[in-house]
């Protein structure tokens, strides 16, 4: 059989463990291809974007020049992201997934959406690619490369990163956190990656704690999963994900966010949306485009990940044709957002304002396909999200 009656027949035989991972705020099932809660694109904008009626777009920042109203010269190749509140606004930070300069830089919004101030928050790292946010207000940047480090930023400036190392060397990419279990979830960016967990000592502080990683048979796509510590999460020489004969490989770990008992993440090797029920500990897929009608996947090259209150998942692209794709507790995904001119970039550090009515991601390379360079665009679009 190939890949889509084989997953087809596991879904399906998992089918009546599916109800709890779902109560309350997420899917029934696979997601499927239908009419999005905003209905249809329309013709692209002056910033080339195809949005929706009723949403608006504005470009931020652009790589390589000032951001508007500061001196600060935004950074390379935009990715992971995140917003968080300040004051009367709030901040949006965002990676820089280039070697060696790596690090992180954040935009600061007034109460009207007004740009502030912007500022570099992490420098001298490599390859800063996704990451998440804290429940107490910091940013876990991570870097994509083997024996890849995380380090815990401030937004707002007030302190330097610190390294958390101790959360695992590996290749990292996102990071979400659970503040029912106290752990954070991390993502791994290798073709056999695996799902880990951080276990810190004290919730709060993550500089001690254990690592583990998610165990299950190689071919299940939807059932109960175990978790293991990893003996020595510096990864060297053998790499962590190697370490523990039981864990589950992913194809390409991705993006991550964490709501509500749920940690959902993707894998862009295979094109799929996971979800890991945290309170039963399972594991069930939430779309996969071998799960749809041959030729009508809207959503490809899955990537970055975030959500809003509404139980409602937006899922950007790397790749694909270069779209935000939103994937509704009803089990409907559908295109939101689609950049057009860029297919050489992808869509990253998809994040909402605390207010959930604007929208910020970035195209990391422009026009242009180069990650180096005024290429990367960081853009926000306003408009009546479901919140």
């Amino acid at each position: 059989m190939d890949r889509r009656t084989v997953l087809r027949s596991a879904v399906a035989g998992a089918a009546a463990f599916s109800g709890s991972l779902w109560a309350g705020a997420a899917l029934a099932a696979p997601a499927q291809p239908g009419p999005g809660p905003y209905g249809d694109l329309l013709a692209a904008d002056v910033n080339g974007i195809q949005l929706p009626a009723g949403f608006t777009s504005r470009v931020v920042a652009r790589s390589g020049q000032r951001v508007a109203g500061t001196s600060y010269l935004w950074h390379w190749a935009p990715d992971g992201g995140a917003c968080f509140p300040a004051g009367d606004g709030w901040i949006y930070v965002s990676n820089s997934e280039v070697p060696f300069v790596g690090g992180a830089s954040a935009v600061r919004f007034g109460a009207d959406g007004s740009v502030v101030s912007a500022y570099r928050i992490l420098g001298g790292t490599n390859v800063n690619c996704a990451g998440g946010a804290t429940p107490w207000g910091t940013w876990l940047s991570c870097e994509e490369v083997p024996l890849g480090r995380v380090f815990e930023t401030w937004p707002d400036g007030s302190r330097s990163a610190e390294e958390r190392t101790r959360m695992g060397r590996f290749t990292h990419e996102a990071a979400a956190c659970d503040p029912d279990r106290r752990v954070v979830y991390l993502t791994e960016d290798e073709d056999d990656g695996c799902f880990y967990r951080f276990v810190p000592d004290t919730w709060g502080d993550l500089r001690t704690g254990r690592v583990q990683v998610l165990c299950a048979p190689a071919d299940q796509v939807a059932g109960p999963v175990t978790w293991r510590d990893v003996p020595d999460r510096d990864g060297f020489p053998i790499p962590t994900r190697f370490q523990v004969g039981a864990a589950k490989h992913f194809d390409g770990g991705e993006g991550c966010w964490y709501d509500r008992g749920t940690c959902w993440f993707t894998t862009k090797g295979d094109n799929r949306v996971w979800a890991y029920d945290a309170v039963n500990q399972r594991l069930d897929l939430a779309y996969d485009d071998s799960l749809v009608p041959v030729g009508t996947a809207p959503l490809t090259g899955v990537d970055n990940i975030t959500g809003t209150a509404s139980g409602d998942l937006y899922v950007a692209e790397d790749g694909g044709n270069m779209e935000i794709n939103v994937i509704t507790p009803a089990g409907v995904v559908a295109p939101i957002v689609r950049l057009i001119g860029q297919s050489s970039s992808e869509i990253t550090g998809p994040a909402f304002s605390p207010d959930g009515s604007r929208l910020y991601f970035s195209s990391q390379r422009g026009t242009s396909g180069a990650s180096t360079g005024a290429n990367g665009i960081t853009y926000e679009i306003q408009g009546p999200f479901r919140r």
